[in-house]
């Protein structure tokens, strides 16, 4: 009898197995299919309510928990029924990786893994599967020790070189130092080192690509933008936010949907945020390596008709314009997406914390690229070249990381 399981809870469960046993399989899929959101829902709750401060923390909370539970449901052992060692072994993994990181939470996640294993059948599948998962999250989180991805190394002190042509400045209103420097030299999951996608140059300052660039923000991406639609504002509004909050819903509508059972649920899972930790990394790597001013910086002291009273429609966030980091996760997220569940899905809403009562439907998971590629000119805050820069390196990363999943999934012995 596992510890988090009643015994009035189990004979119950036993009477409606018997009661059930005419729709066994039916019953069963979406017993696994559940267990999974369950603990999706569980991460994405425990990382709203406790997460850290930093984005690439809390993707490093979500890409520990799935992976240890994508190992730990990957094989079978012998003599054991499958869909019950899968379901706990993946919400032991999960369970032992979220209380561990975000120990604050613990009562909340006790009670789920309560309800969960409440749902397993007494037995030697699911003591083997809560060993299997536990193991597996102690380990990873063991080897992910010191990786550089806490927020005091994610923000590591910044030196910022002194003011010249197309070189990055603190921009206004806050004049703030510069953020998410330190994950240029965190330990990525995958990638050998975190140059190995490492951007060329953004378009010269005095070519015909970056005056075009800087002519499109200035005028679209104004406070008091005369071209700009209202649709088009909404779109920058609503792509606002943290790209890890925006993109929780549409991975949690691709693993309700995917007919996968335990293993490739917690693949899919595991694989996104493993190619976002990478891919957040890789953005660091690129934009310290060329450290290009931000566009209100360009507009307001450069050569090209210098405005110093111009003002973009949202703040500029505080570190270099080359790439843009949303769009980098908007490509990694796209490509993991469409290699495990396909590039197309049914209709489903989004809806954004930076734009109250606007939803917006989708029926390709490029849809939502292409709308970040916008949005972020539109809000004044990224040239085009840096955004779509950003869609390159981040559909590369991931590329890599699916072509190293069989390394990323084995687990340990």
């Amino acid at each position: 009898m596992s510890p988090y399981r009643s015994r009035p809870a189990a004979v119950a469960l036993g009477a409606a197995v018997l009661l059930a046993a005419s729709v066994a399989v039916p019953r069963a899929a979406a017993a696994d299919r559940d267990t999974a959101l369950t603990w999706y829902d569980a991460t994405a709750e425990t990382v709203a309510a406790a997460g850290a401060p930093t984005q690439i923390t809390n993707s490093r909370t979500w890409a520990i928990g799935w992976l240890a539970a994508a190992r730990a449901t990957r094989s079978v052992p012998a003599g054991v029924e499958r869909g019950p060692y899968q379901r706990a072994a993946l919400a032991a993994a999960v369970h032992r990786a979220l209380v561990t990181l975000v120990p604050g939470r613990t009562e909340q996640l006790d009670a789920t893994y309560r309800e969960t294993l409440d749902a397993v059948p007494d037995g030697p599948a699911e003591q083997r599967g809560v060993a299997a998962g536990e193991r597996q999250a102690r380990l990873l989180l063991a080897s992910r020790e010191g990786d550089g991805l806490d927020p005091g190394s994610v923000n590591a002190p910044y030196p910022v070189r002194p003011a010249a042509p197309g070189v990055w400045q603190p921009t206004p209103p806050a004049h703030a130092p510069a953020a998410q420097y330190g994950n240029r030299v965190a330990e990525p999951f995958a990638l050998t080192t975190p140059s190995r996608f490492r951007l060329g140059p953004p378009p010269a300052l005095d070519s015909a690509r970056y005056a075009a660039d800087l002519a499109e923000v200035r005028a679209y991406g104004a406070a008091d933008s005369t071209v700009r639609s209202a649709r088009q504002t909404e779109s920058a509004t609503f792509w606002l936010g943290s790209s890890l909050t925006l993109y929780t819903e549409p991975l949690r509508v691709a693993l309700s949907r995917t007919s996968q059972g335990p293993s490739g649920q917690a693949r899919l899972v595991a694989l996104f945020h493993v190619a976002l930790v990478d891919t957040q990394i890789a953005t660091a790597d690129s934009k310290y390596a060329h450290e290009r001013w931000r566009p209100v910086t360009a507009i307001h002291t450069g050569t090209l008709d210098p405005d110093p009273d111009w003002t973009p429609l949202h703040t500029t966030p505080a570190h270099p314009d080359y790439p843009s980091g949303h769009n980098t996760y908007a490509g990694a997220a796209e490509t993991v997406l469409s290699a495990l569940v396909g590039p197309r899905t049914a209709p489903f809403g989004l809806t954004s914390p930076t734009a109250p009562g606007v939803t917006r439907t989708y029926t390709a998971w490029r849809q939502l690229s292409d709308e970040n590629v916008d949005a972020r000119v539109l809000s004044g805050i990224h040239t085009r070249s840096a955004d779509e820069a950003g869609i390159t390196l981040g559909k590369k990363v991931a590329r890599y990381v699916l072509s190293d999943a069989g390394r990323l999934l084995a687990a340990p012995s």
